[in-house]
């Protein structure tokens, strides 16, 4: 089945939209704070301009040449052994396994919309009570916004490309970064300014050790959307004169410039209203509402229009954490994609639910094995092996299986005299850090 093709600046706006999601603006900030700030900062930008750039680059390629879905695409461009290397294409499977917790995420987000509304937490403490209640006793209310998760993600697939992907991100991306913009701005006027900035840019190696280089590659790969298919996918819906380097660039530079910017935000109203940069996943959904509180009604303003910008940028994200998987159904069996949209959303709703449960109390010592719950081991397989695995498969697969001639054609009149260093590092440099980032987030290492 033809696949419908992106308006440049949607495909741009969708790719950015995939990439900018709530690793950005909830896991970004609180890692960072976890290694220190500024020297963890560093370490991730370059990991982004050295591995995430590269392989954003190969990703796009494969999708731009193979023109299909991600298994499709390595079957047709694979010179030989085209039954196996097709097996590099079910990559797809990560965004739709992701989407497992990543939709039960985006329910809170909902929740924390609508609370923000009335109520904000008076300090931490309560914050914490707050959030702790939610997760572990309520299981209705992330029930509820976990299905309304899932039916306006299904609902968005379901209009298909033009109708439904970019259209959403031409929306919201733009809403996004108004939104994210309108508080930066008013983050600089407050005195804390300075220290978020000093904090996020002043190095304090002394926290950097091989687990931080570790977790900054493996943020690098979650928040670029990469090794997943959704840029693949993206990607074969190319118009035929695409310049990928541009487009690689424009993704990259939207999706750093959100974390650096949501960073420099959300330490700013910490170190002014609260008690400085938290530690941990609590520090969006615990020490900021806090934070917000002791802005008056402001902060309820400030509160709803934040949690409406992570809820914007989660949704963009998982319609292109599913799309490869629905795209695979249409190409490979004639699915109508309605049919494909909605097995595939019944699939990580239906999962979803167990992960919601084994945070429940009661619930969660039958979903707990081996010292994780179930959400926490889809968080962690996906992480630690599929996401690293599907650059590993992209980087050997562009840089040794399709014939030399074929990227050469296309990318070196884009890259230019850098192009040699890229073929260069997708061969030898990228499989070897991609490797060992495997076994050390697996814990051989």
């Amino acid at each position: 089945m033809k696949i419908a093709r992106f308006s440049r600046i949607g495909f741009i706006l969708a790719a950015a939209g995939s990439a900018v999601g709530l690793g950005n603006i909830w896991k970004f900030p609180y890692i960072a704070g976890e290694y220190g700030g500024g020297a963890f900062v560093l370490v991730y930008l370059a990991t982004v301009l050295l591995i995430g750039f590269s392989i954003m680059i190969a990703e796009m390629l494969i999708g731009y040449l193979g023109r299909r879905d991600t298994v499709t695409s390595f079957e047709v461009l694979a010179p030989k052994n085209k039954h196996l290397w097709r097996l590099g294409g079910f990559q797809g499977l990560a965004g739709l396994f992701i989407m497992i917790f990543y939709s039960v995420v985006i329910g809170w987000i909902f929740n924390y919309i609508v609370t923000s509304l009335f109520s904000l937490p008076a300090d931490v403490q309560e914050a914490e009570a707050t959030f702790t209640t939610m997760l572990h006793s309520d299981f209705l209310t992330q029930f509820f916004y976990h299905t309304l998760a899932f039916i306006g993600i299904t609902y968005v697939l379901n209009r298909g490309i033009k109708g439904g992907i970019e259209k959403l991100n031409l929306i919201l991306m733009p809403m996004l970064m108004l939104i994210l913009a309108g508080m930066f701005i008013y983050a600089t006027t407050l005195g804390a300014f300075s220290q978020a900035v000093e904090f996020m840019f002043a190095p304090d190696w002394s926290k950097i050790d091989s687990e931080a280089f570790v977790t900054a590659v493996g943020h690098a790969f979650f928040t670029l959307s990469l090794g997943m298919g959704a840029i693949m996918t993206y990607a074969a819906s190319l118009e035929k004169d695409s310049n990928l380097v541009k487009a690689a660039f424009w993704v990259v530079f939207l999706d750093t410039a959100i974390a650096i910017v949501a960073g420099l935000m959300l330490f700013t109203f910490l170190y002014q209203y609260g008690s400085g940069p938290a530690k941990g996943p609590g520090l969006v959904f615990i020490s900021l509402p806090a934070a917000f509180y002791e802005m008056g009604i402001l902060g309820n303003i400030f509160a709803v229009l934040f949690f409406l910008a992570l809820a914007f940028a989660g949704l963009t994200s998982s319609v292109s954490l599913v799309e490869p998987m629905v795209q695979y159904f249409i190409d490979r069996f004639g699915w109508s994609r309605l049919r494909a949209a909605l097995t595939m959303g019944t699939f990580f709703w239906f999962l979803g639910i167990f992960a919601i449960l084994s945070n429940i109390d009661g619930a969660k010592e039958y979903l707990t094995w081996g010292g994780k719950n179930f959400f926490d081991w889809v968080d962690y397989v996906t992480a630690a092996i599929m996401l690293p695995l599907g650059g590993l498969i992209m980087a050997v697969f562009v840089g040794f299986v399709i014939p030399r001639s074929e990227v050469e054609k296309v990318m070196r009149p884009q890259l230019g005299w850098a192009y040699d260093a890229w073929y260069f590092s997708l061969r030898y440099i990228t499989p070897v850090a991609m490797f060992v980032v495997m076994l050390s987030l697996m814990g051989v290492l």
